[in-house]
């Protein structure tokens, strides 16, 4: 269970991390238009722009006859799902079509629904609004099982080019076929480094199941996982006046990853999915140097792992490795080099020695996640790289990051930490180091 002080409350998101959104940032956050125009611009996937409402005239001059079977109405500048209207199939005649409930609706009533857009009844600030028509996306196949009739979405939330947490939000009934937590929708969290589901939360009680159901909320992979991430990154490439934001993503079946809106504003509710504090994650990445998305996206991998996927093996039990065992690590050349290992329980990240890795070729700069600085027992600032590394246990492949450090006084050049044991159980008795023979 997370420690109190370590969960990020509001006045925190507030003072400190808020304050990092900018104005023209925030401006283009709150327009989901000003947000398409963007993404339009730098060429980033998102729902189809069929309309858009500024005055009465346009909205009268506009043939909804010609609009797909199903599509969205939304408000530009609403919040909480507010103001949306989802149109799920046309109805026998002409001019009439169902929303999600099966309710039917027809031209005027949707008209009816702009005019209060107009007037600013679901914007911030109840300011006067524009109306957009966009592409309704269809249901994923992987998630007909887990949501009611709407689509659900993913919050990723970003800080300084990193995804620090994500969850899935799954409509329901309650929630009228939208994804959104507090219209009564499900949000489960998900392993940043799998992609794979893990806790429920719904009106404010953990679940195990989907209510109504026997199916576990945990468990199910997510297709486009890395590419989701790094989607939800370029967002803070392409303004990088939001340094604290939520993007909300849909999956789609054959264009994959597609940004539905951005918050510059996220909620905390995240944190009650996942069972993780945002705050110490935040920290834990605020100062890093992050070059690009891909990079970001390897950085929340490795520090924010949950090893999802290797708990599920390790229920099916794992293997035995001794204190000290063999390896095989992956050199740049894709060469597979034996190398004497230590197994480290006590250690959270795995190691390898500076020259080691420098003669598998490993330590080049697209190669380094990122760089930690630090004091000496001297005084002196040292500093420590944190690289990609590929690594063979007991046959089993373990793609992992490693700090880099001296280990040419220790028997074993490569450490293996915790981080990277899931599913393995370790013997205490160590064995004999002489039979094993470093290769240089």
């Amino acid at each position: 269970m997370a420690k109190i002080h370590h969960l990020l409350g509001k006045n925190a998101r507030n003072q400190v991390f808020l304050c990092l959104n900018k104005k023209q940032g925030r401006r283009i956050a709150d327009s989901k238009l000003l947000t398409k125009k963007m993404l339009q611009k730098h060429n980033l996937s998102h729902p189809k722009l069929y309309a858009v409402f500024e005055n009465p005239e346009e909205l009268y001059a506009f043939q909804w006859e010609n609009l797909p079977g199903n599509f969205v109405v939304k408000p530009s500048r609403g919040l909480g799902g507010e103001g949306i209207l989802v149109i799920k199939r046309k109805a026998k005649y002409a001019g009439e079509w169902y929303l999600m409930g099966d309710i039917k609706i027809d031209i005027a009533q949707i008209r009816l629904h702009v005019f209060d857009i107009f007037a600013g009844r679901f914007s911030l600030h109840n300011l006067p609004d524009k109306a957009f028509v966009e592409e309704r996306i269809k249901i994923h196949p992987i998630f007909k099982k887990y949501t009611y009739r709407g689509t659900p979405d993913i919050r990723v939330i970003v800080f300084n080019k990193v995804p620090v947490m994500a969850m899935l939000r799954l409509p329901t009934a309650e929630s009228q076929g939208k994804a959104n937590l507090h219209q009564g929708a499900i949000g489960v969290g998900i392993d940043l480094a799998t992609g794979i589901t893990t806790y429920g939360y719904h009106n404010g009680k953990r679940i195990k199941f989907i209510p109504g159901t026997k199916r576990k909320v945990n468990g199910l992979k997510l297709l486009f996982w890395e590419e989701t991430l790094a989607l939800a990154v370029k967002i803070q490439e392409i303004i990088p006046q939001l340094g604290f934001i939520g993007v909300d993503i849909i999956l789609d079946k054959e264009r994959g990853p597609m940004i539905l809106e951005l918050n510059a504003r996220p909620g905390l509710d995240i944190q009650n999915a996942n069972l993780a504090p945002l705050r110490r994650r935040l920290e834990r990445v605020e100062g890093i140097v992050v070059e690009n998305a891909e990079k970001g996206v390897k950085i929340a991998q490795d520090l924010f792992a949950e090893r999802f996927a290797d708990k599920v093996l390790a229920k099916k039990g794992g293997k035995i490795v001794d204190v000290l065992e063999e390896v095989k690590i992956k050199a740049a050349d894709k060469r597979r080099i034996p190398v004497l290992a230590k197994i480290d329980t006590g250690a959270s990240r795995s190691s390898i020695d500076r020259k080691l890795a420098g003669d598998l070729g490993l330590l080049t700069p697209e190669n380094t996640f990122f760089t930690r600085y630090y004091q000496s027992a001297l005084g002196k600032r040292k500093e420590r790289k944190v690289i990609g590394l590929t690594f063979y246990l007991k046959g089993r492949r373990i793609k992992t990051s490693a700090s880099v450090t001296n280990r040419a006084h220790l028997k074993a050049p490569f450490l293996v930490g915790i981080r990277d044991l899931a599913g393995f159980m370790v013997k205490p008795e160590p064995i004999e180091a002489t039979q094993y023979r470093r290769t240089e």
